[in-house]
């Protein structure tokens, strides 16, 4: 079984809308899918009461001793993907998911203060030797220039770390999220023909690449062009080294 846990300090990075939409996508590409709720708040769970299908079952796991439990009990149930939905901030739960992970994504929107509140859960992660990647989520439809732009700004280091961690494509905001998100759908359900859709579908191949697992067959379309980025990462990457600076992980080795 593979682990894929969502963390960041901040809240409001949408968290619970990209595990939900993730979930599916995996389904669709022929894995065996849990969700784990580690978040009191609930997002999950009352998704799943709105909801008239039974896939992807959640499971409230608060405790950090039974995240780690439950996750040996579903490998050994045969779930192929389990994706645990962590709570904002840095928590014994949130540590335990995070040691177990095979891999941890990040999700920030594209702001300095969002960006520079993600240093807490990436030291949790890099003490744990884990890999990981960002995820740019509710990006604008128009933003700054696509990151190939960025390349004059950053060192040929920084741009081979880009490319390995910071996962593709970008997430656009778009009200087909939020409206999934109400009708108790993932957003691959709710308009499985958007440009919302798509960029859920093309990302979860990208992880599927990350984690070393073959391409699945997909019988929905994939885009191929990513959208455009916003100019906060190259201005992260300019800055100067300081000990909270979450733009080190432009520095520092993608993998331990």
């Amino acid at each position: 079984m593979q682990t894929i846990v969502l963390a960041t300090q901040k809240g409001g990075s949408g968290k619970s809308t990209l595990a939900i939409s993730l979930a599916l996508a995996a389904i669709r590409a022929g894995h065996t899918v849990r969700l784990i709720e580690a978040d009191s708040q609930g997002t999950l769970s009352n998704w799943q009461r709105r909801r008239q299908y039974a896939e992807p079952i959640v499971e409230p796991v608060y405790a950090a001793r039974e995240v780690e439990l439950r996750l040996q009990s579903l490998d050994r149930e045969g779930v192929t993907v389990a994706i645990v939905d962590t709570a904002g901030g840095v928590s014994a739960a949130t540590n335990s998911a995070i040691r177990y992970a095979d891999l941890c994504l990040i999700p920030t929107r594209p702001s300095i203060a969002d960006i520079e509140a993600t240093a807490a859960t990436l030291n949790v992660v890099r003490a744990w030797h884990k890999p990981f990647a960002y995820v740019l989520n509710q990006t604008p439809i128009r933003g700054a220039a696509r990151l190939a732009s960025a390349e004059n700004a950053l060192s040929d280091e920084a741009a081979l770390d880009l490319a390995d961690i910071v996962a593709r494509p970008f997430i656009v905001m778009r009200n087909d999220h939020q409206d999934a998100l109400s009708a108790g759908l993932a957003v691959c359900e709710f308009a499985p023909t958007g440009k919302s859709a798509e960029e859920i579908r093309a990302l979860w191949q990208w992880i599927e690449a990350r984690l070393g697992n073959e391409a699945a067959a997909c019988d929905e379309p994939i885009i191929e062009e990513l959208v455009e980025t916003p100019a906060i990462l190259p201005a992260m990457a300019a800055l100067p080294y300081i000990g909270t600076d979450s733009a080190l992980f432009l520095r520092a080795p993608a993998r331990s």
